[in-house]
């Protein structure tokens, strides 16, 4: 386990959400004891701040797909070039959407800094919805990793928003805990596949799985909370109901994933404050939940 320091980064975007709200994840995030949680677990904590604040916006008078993707495009590249800031300091990114397409920037920068990085998607779905064939809901949220992987039928102001085309392969993938149905409608993506049911049988053998798809400077470790059941714990801005993780269950794979030889850093996306009561119940438990993985010792 890396105890180099967390170089913590917010992302305040929905701007490729399918409403406003996620904007306010990370300043919410803080405001719930993050940086002191993180503190508390025993780990150095460098705060890179935010980029700029970006608005779900009616995408008007043209209609793109994805929707508003531009705008999108512009702030993936803002957030590509400060996550590149936080990787040259020496620091393991520790990034706090918004939205799901953050990870594309994360994914970007790494590229640009030369590191080959598996990644470990944690999430309710898979995000492998093309433009093409979503143009009823032209929602980018939901078609990061179709632009991540190069998918046919991808808009290029995503897919070749780094340096090189795919930013990740199938090979280098592996979707964990969901619970929605397959994504993969055309049989495009042969990556390592361990939905939710795999993951509460088999915690600990499920992360060491997923670990497997590291490239040869590790693994990110991509976190959708919508892989959580909302019952047990309503935060996600796309609601899951009575399917997905618990919040013990989740624990214990990201401790399991962080303590993992080639743990690179930590996307946390799609928490919306919007869901939480006045005293910030729900997002407490998730600051506890990220302290609980990171934290230095047994």
């Amino acid at each position: 386990m890396s105890t180099a320091p967390l170089g913590l980064l917010g992302v305040p975007s929905s701007a490729a959400a399918h409403a406003p709200g996620l904007e306010r994840a990370p300043a919410a995030l803080r405001a719930a004891g993050l940086v002191a949680a993180l503190t508390a677990a025993g780990r150095d904590v460098v705060d890179h701040g935010d980029t700029t604040v970006a608005r779900w916006r009616h995408d008007a008078p043209v209609r793109t797909v994805p929707h508003d993707v531009e705008r999108v495009a512009a702030v993936l590249q803002e957030a590509r070039a400060a996550v590149l800031g936080v990787l040259a300091a020496g620091h393991v990114p520790v990034v706090l959407g918004g939205e799901c397409t953050v990870t594309l920037a994360v994914l970007a920068a790494a590229a640009d800094a030369g590191r080959d990085l598996g990644v470990v998607y944690v999430d309710g779905g898979q995000d492998l919805h093309l433009p093409t064939d979503h143009t009823d809901e032209p929602i980018a949220d939901s078609m990061g990793m179709a632009h991540a992987l190069d998918l046919p039928g991808t808009h290029d102001a995503l897919a070749g928003l780094g340096p090189r085309r795919p930013l990740v392969t199938a090979d280098r993938l592996a979707f964990v805990g969901y619970a929605d149905e397959e994504e993969d409608v055309h049989g495009q993506v042969p990556a390592t596949r361990v939905p939710a049911s795999v993951v509460v049988d088999g915690t600990e053998d499920a992360a060491a799985v997923a670990a497997g798809v590291a490239g040869s400077d590790g693994f990110l470790v991509h976190l959708d909370v919508d892989v959580l059941d909302f019952f047990a714990l309503p935060l996600a801005d796309v609601p899951t109901y009575g399917r997905g993780l618990t919040e013990p269950v989740l624990a214990r794979l990201l401790r399991a994933l962080v303590r993992t030889d080639g743990f690179a850093g930590l996307v946390v996306v799609e928490a919306n404050p919007d869901r939480d009561d006045d005293a910030r119940t729900h997002l407490r438990t998730l600051v506890a939940l990220l302290a609980g993985a990171v934290a230095v010792g047994p």
